[in-house]
């Protein structure tokens, strides 16, 4: 049994605003129990961890995944809702929780189960009760969606096929579904406010304004947020001015869509590494081959945002590429233009604020002891993100 107070002595502390020199981290049950530097914490009474050459940081937190889904080289979307059964699905996402936790995410908000219902609770209880490993999770649930505009989308208009979220439409159906899903468990609502609609499959918006701003006050009626998968102009105007607390995706957003973000206060999902790999999956060769349109196109839009200062949410929609590789989206928000500092505040301390998260995302006493140990310096090379030495949750340690 590991000692229950112990004192971790790294090279550097990032303590979710600021790197640190020279600083250690004492942690006593499940608490950081004083940070600062070293002549400061007393290590009395508690192991010492030499982390030589290492740099100590919050437990990252996940903004966007989907832990019932897998990498759509492996299987398609579409094959996963329809033909996998749900104790498979659950099966696979057990392996995908505990790869989160060994790459140092101590905690995902996850954004639907795509077609898997209620999984999730019981895939957050299990993780909860310590039955298996994992982060700890802020789920939405089954998300909802406009009739119709969702998938997989059948062959034949005689066909109806099962969809991977929940139809719902218009004023009661709107509420009875939003409070089913808090009730049976929801941590979060999410809607899917704009989709490729119809036999052209076109991005287009779907649910009204008014239905949005139904959703949002119903939602906040019981302490929660909406959140809302936008990804053309349109789509984000609305849930902007809905009340949705964060854009996924926005891959469309325009200076004025940004601006409109800024003012009100909405943050961004960029979710950089998804469409990364689905152009890959498509035949684009990384690396030997240009940039295809998608990619240069969202370059241009992140561009937009940072120069907007909307706040950025770092998620990169894991399940379309590898759970465990969820360091690919930081990677690729430096790529993008985004500073390394910057990047390490989003996937802490930033992405704890936006999701209401107090009590993690920061070395700080009296928070959370959710932290994560990494080979090197992230802000002189982020593929330190990668190597990942030790884990620590609730005061529990996880060597990867």
């Amino acid at each position: 049994m590991l000692s229950e107070t112990y004192l971790l002595k790294p090279d550097r502390v990032f303590d979710g605003e600021t790197m640190h020199e020279g600083w250690v981290v004492r942690v006593n049950g499940d608490k950081i129990d004083a940070a600062g530097p070293a002549a400061s914490v007393p290590a009395n009474g508690a192991e010492v961890v030499e982390l030589a050459g290492q740099t100590l940081l919050p437990g990252l937190i996940e903004g966007h995944s989907h832990l019932f889904l897998h990498p759509y080289n492996e299987t398609p979307w579409d094959e996963q809702v329809l033909r996998e059964a749900r104790s498979l699905r659950t099966a696979r996402a057990t392996n995908h929780a505990r790869k989160t936790l060994m790459a140092g995410f101590t905690t995902v908000r996850d954004l639907g189960t795509e077609g898997a219902e209620y999984d999730d609770v019981g895939l957050k209880q299990a993780i909860n009760q310590g039955i298996i490993p994992g982060p700890r999770m802020v789920i939405v649930t089954k998300a909802l969606i406009a009739s119709g505009s969702y998938g997989p989308k059948s062959p034949s208009p005689d066909i109806q096929f099962p969809q991977g979220a929940e139809e719902a439409d218009g004023h009661d159906a709107l509420i009875r579904a939003v409070r089913s899903q808090i009730g049976k468990g929801a941590d979060a609502i999410k809607i899917y406010a704009d989709y490729r609609w119809g036999l052209m499959a076109e991005a287009k918006p779907t649910f009204t304004l008014d239905e949005i701003k139904l959703i949002v006050e119903v939602a906040k009626s019981s302490g929660r947020a909406a959140v809302a998968h936008a990804s053309t102009a349109e789509g984000m105007r609305r849930a902007i001015l809905g009340g949705c607390e964060t854009i996924e995706h926005g891959d469309a957003g325009t200076p004025e869509i940004f601006a409109l973000m800024k003012q009100h206060g909405t943050a961004l999902c960029p979710t950089l590494a998804a469409g990364d790999a689905v152009s890959q999956y498509r035949g684009w060769k990384k690396g030997q081959e240009p940039e295809p349109a998608r990619i240069r196109e969202k370059r241009v839009t992140f561009k937009q945002a940072l120069g907007a200062g909307v706040t950025i949410c770092a998620g990169g929609d894991v399940g379309v590429f590898s759970h465990g590789d969820n360091a690919r989206e930081l990677l690729m928000m430096v790529d993008y233009g985004m500073k390394p500092l910057a990047v390490l505040r989003s996937v802490t301390s930033v992405n704890a604020d936006v999701f209401h998260l107090a009590d993690r995302g920061r070395v700080k006493a009296g928070l959370l002891a959710d932290l994560v140990v990494v080979q090197g310096d992230p802000l002189a090379d982020m593929n330190a993100l990668r190597q990942v030495r030790l884990v620590v949750k609730g005061g529990s340690r996880y060597k990867p």
